[in-house]
C-alpha cells in the first residue's frame, strides 16, 4: 500500500474525472445525444410506414438489424472477459482498463437489445420473442434456437452488472466520503453500509474472484449461443462446426478494439496519463494482436472445411463471398482484421496512441462487416438460384445503426462522469 499522500492524490486526479464538465464534453454530449435522437427518429418511421423502408426482403431477410446485434453482443463480450480474465491472472496493466470494459460490457448489451425489437418490425409484438404459457400450455417459440440468445444475453447481462457494481463499491465509499449534500446521500446509498472494515474487505476479495471465475466461461458460452443460431441452420455457410470458437474470438477482437477507441481519447481528455500508461496501452495492443492472429486462422479453416467438404453448396457459398457481390466488403473485412493488425508485431507502432486508435477504429470496421458478409452472403446465395438475389441496406438502416453508436457513446460519456473511470483502490494497491 502507498503512503497516505500518494493515496491522496490518487483520489484527487480520478475524481476530478467527475468535476463539472468542459465544453469539449458538452459539444460530445450534444453530437453523441442528436444522432441518437436521429437514430430514434428513423425507427419511428419504420415503425409509422411499415418494414418497408429497411431494404431486407426476400432472399435475404436478416440484414443490418440482425448484423448491428451480433456486432453488439461481441462488443459485450470482451469487456467482462477483459476485466474477469485479467483479474484471475493478476495481470498488472488490468487497472487501466477493467472499468471503462466493464461499463462497455454493460451499455453495448443494452444497444444490442434494442436490435431484435427494431428487426421485429411491430414492436408492439415483441412478447412474441419470449417463451411463454398460453391456454394451451403450448410455451410459443420455446424450441426455436432464438430464445437461446434471451436467456444466454440476459443471464451475461445480469452476471456483467452485478460484476461491475460489486467492483465499484469501495470507490463508491470513496466518493460518498467527498461529497456533501443529495448527491452524498445517493452515492452512501449505492455503497450499501460499506465502511472498508477487514471483515468486509475478506468478503469483497472472495465474492469478486468468485464472480470473475463465474463469469469467464459465460462470457464463451454466450458468443457460442449466437454462432449457434446460425450454425444449427443447414444454410451454405452458416451450417459449420467451427462458428463457436470463431465468434468468441471475433467478439474478444473487436471488444478489444473499443476498448482502446475509448480508452485513447478518455486518458487524455481526463488527463489520466499518469494512471494509463502508454506500457499498459501496448499490453492491451499484445491481445489485439493475438486475437487477430486467431481470427485470421479461422478464415483459412472456414474455407479449407468448405472446399475440403466438397460439397458443392459450401464451396460456391465461400468463392461467392470472396468474389461475388459483396467481395468489395469482404476484402476490406480481411485487411481490417487480418491485414493491418500484423503491423502490431512492430513494438514502435504498438507504443504509438495515434495509431492505435485508428487501427482500432479499422478493426471495428472490419468486424461489423465480417457480421454483415456471414449474415447476408448465405441468404443472397443457399441452395437454389431461383432463389438467389442481392441485397442492399437503405439509409434508414444505415441511420439506425448510426443511432445505435450515438446512444453508446452517450451512455459512455454519461458515465465517465458519473462514476470513477479507474478503479481508486486497485490504483492504490498497484
Amino acid at each position: 500500500m502507498q503512503n497516505t499522500s500518494s493515496t491522496e492524490k490518487i483520489e484527487q486526479d480520478v475524481l476530478a474525472a467527475m468535476s463539472w464538465p468542459s465544453r469539449s464534453y458538452l459539444a460530445c454530449i450534444f453530437l453523441a445525444g442528436l444522432v441518437f435522437l436521429g437514430g430514434m427518429a428513423l425507427w419511428g418511421r419504420q415503425i409509422a410506414l411499415g418494414m418497408g423502408v429497411a431494404g431486407i426482403s426476400h432472399p435475404v431477410g436478416w440484414g443490418v438489424y440482425i448484423t448491428d446485434f451480433v456486432f453488439w453482443v461481441g462488443i459485450a463480450h470482451s469487456g467482462t472477459l477483459i476485466s474477469a480474465v485479467l483479474y484471475i491472472f493478476r495481470a498488472h496493466f488490468r487497472t487501466s482498463f477493467n472499468r471503462a470494459a466493464e461499463a462497455m460490457t454493460i451499455f453495448a448489451l443494452m444497444v444490442a437489445g434494442l436490435f431484435p425489437l427494431i428487426h421485429l418490425g411491430r414492436v408492439w409484438f415483441a412478447y412474441f420473442l419470449f417463451p411463454y404459457p398460453n391456454q394451451r400450455q403450448l410455451w410459443v417459440n420455446f424450441r426455436s434456437p432464438l430464445v437461446w440468445d434471451v436467456f444466454a444475453v440476459s443471464t451475461y447481462m445480469l452476471v456483467s452488472l452485478v460484476f461491475f457494481y460489486i467492483g465499484l463499491m469501495p470507490d463508491l465509499a470513496i466518493v460518498a466520503r467527498r461529497r456533501t449534500g443529495f448527491t452524498g446521500k445517493i452515492y452512501r446509498l449505492l455503497t450499501l453500509g460499506w465502511i472498508g472494515s477487514s471483515q468486509q474487505w475478506r468478503h469483497y476479495a472472495k465474492l469478486y474472484f468468485f464472480l470473475a471465475a463465474f463469469a469467464t466461461p459465460l462470457v464463451a458460452s454466450v458468443h457460442s449461443i449466437v454462432s449457434w443460431d446460425f450454425a444449427v441452420s443447414i444454410v451454405p455457410g452458416w451450417h459449420t462446426t467451427i462458428f463457436a470458437p470463431y465468434f468468441v474470438a471475433g467478439a474478444i477482437l473487436s471488444g478489444t478494439a473499443m476498448v482502446i477507441t475509448l480508452v485513447i481519447p478518455m486518458r487524455r481528455l481526463l488527463r489520466l496519463e499518469t494512471y494509463i500508461p502508454v506500457e499498459h496501452i501496448e499490453s492491451i495492443a499484445k491481445i489485439l494482436l493475438l486475437t487477430s492472429l486467431i481470427v485470421s486462422f479461422a478464415y483459412i479453416v472456414e474455407q479449407g472445411l468448405a472446399f475440403y467438404s466438397g460439397n458443392l453448396f459450401e464451396m460456391e457459398q465461400f468463392r461467392f463471398r470472396a468474389f461475388g457481390d459483396y467481395r468489395l466488403l469482404f476484402w476490406i473485412m480481411v485487411g481490417c482484421n487480418s491485414v493491418l493488425p500484423l503491423t502490431l508485431f512492430i513494438g514502435r507502432l504498438r507504443r504509438n496512441l495515434a495509431f492505435l486508435f485508428v487501427l482500432s477504429l479499422l478493426v471495428n470496421v472490419g468486424m461489423w462487416l465480417e457480421r454483415f458478409v456471414i449474415v447476408v452472403t448465405s441468404l443472397a446465395r443457399d441452395f437454389d438460384p431461383y432463389a438467389w438475389g442481392k441485397y442492399t441496406p437503405s439509409l434508414t438502416e444505415f441511420g439506425i445503426t448510426a443511432g445505435s453508436f450515438g446512444l453508446f457513446f452517450l451512455l459512455f460519456l454519461l458515465f465517465i462522469k458519473i462514476l470513477p473511470v479507474l478503479s481508486i483502490t486497485e490504483l492504490k494497491e498497484r
